[in-house]
């Protein structure tokens, strides 16, 4: 009798178990039903809200895009400046120093007689051509007009002249000599141009 009674027990046992799994079973199914069975507004919803998110990461990501190649332009912008910056850095000491240049030509070009004058003028010669070294060693560069082509770039024609042995468009005399400081003109030759 104890062996049906345990038996029973144990059968008892057995069916509220195999219930309860079948309970829990037949929940989880329900549950998982209903979470999987979401309405196509829902659906809709949700892709609306991810092409949206992805529409605005795309978006941010331009931007940084943008942001960064405006960054590397600025860079780039600076170098350059840095580079012309020391390339002329005496331009402005060179251009204020030019008229000197012009007179000491101008007082050069007089013809003295007596020999202290002579001699005054040596110095002074000595003086123009080691101002010059130096200027020259700046970058300065005189541009050379006579006999050239006019070129409007590197001349200034104030004056016209007819020499019928010369080209039309030549040099035909400097009026003031032009300089460049280095590739960059700094004061253009002023020039009588051939008809």
């Amino acid at each position: 009798m104890d062996k049906e009674v345990v038996q029973e027990t144990a059968n008892e046992e057995l069916d509220n178990l195999a219930s309860q799994q079948a309970e829990t079973e037949q929940k989880g199914t329900v549950e998982e039903d209903i979470a999987s069975e979401e309405t196509p507004v829902e659906l809709d919803e949700k892709d609306e809200r991810i092409n949206e998110l992805e529409s605005k990461l795309q978006d941010e990501e331009n931007k940084l895009l943008r942001v960064l190649a405006d960054f590397e332009n600025a860079k780039r912008r600076n170098a350059i400046d840095q580079e012309a910056l020391v390339k002329y850095k005496a331009q402005s000491l060179l251009t204020t120093i030019l008229p000197v240049l012009d007179n000491f030509e101008r007082a050069l070009a007089v013809e003295v007689k007596n020999e202290e004058a002579q001699s005054i003028m040596t110095g002074m010669d000595m003086i123009y051509r080691n101002l010059f070294e130096a200027l020259k060693g700046e970058g300065l560069v005189e541009i050379e007009a006579l006999d050239k082509e006019f070129d409007p770039n590197f001349h200034q024609a104030v004056m016209t002249g007819n020499d019928p042995e010369k080209s039309s468009g030549v040099v035909l005399e400097e009026l003031q000599k032009g300089y460049m400081l280095k590739d960059r003109v700094l004061r253009p030759t002023m020039v009588k141009v051939n008809e």
